[in-house]
């Protein structure tokens, strides 16, 4: 991966959060990292990790999950700004 994302910073909040269920949104570059990020954070956490598949244009771009929001526990977009969202 040629980009540093950062995921032991991202474990470790998760760990510290004790998240269970994690959304996670990726600029469009960074979706074919997506199985590598999601195998990283649920080999390292208790929690589990659902990958957003819409768009992202950044990070004014927070998906728009309804009712389904209260299901997550935290959400992490990776793009160009730093932006971690807890439920």
């Amino acid at each position: 991966m040629q980009y540093d994302l950062e995921l032991d910073r991202v474990v470790k909040h998760i760990n510290g959060s004790k998240a269970k269920l994690v959304l996670v949104q990726l600029a469009d570059g960074l979706k074919q990292y997506a199985g590598n990020i999601q195998e990283v954070i649920e080999s390292k956490t208790a929690a589990k990790v659902v990958i957003w598949s819409g768009s992202c244009y950044g990070a004014c771009d927070i998906p728009n999950l309804g009712k389904a929001e209260s299901e997550f526990d935290l959400m992490i977009q990776f793009g160009h700004e730093k932006f971690i969202k807890t439920f």
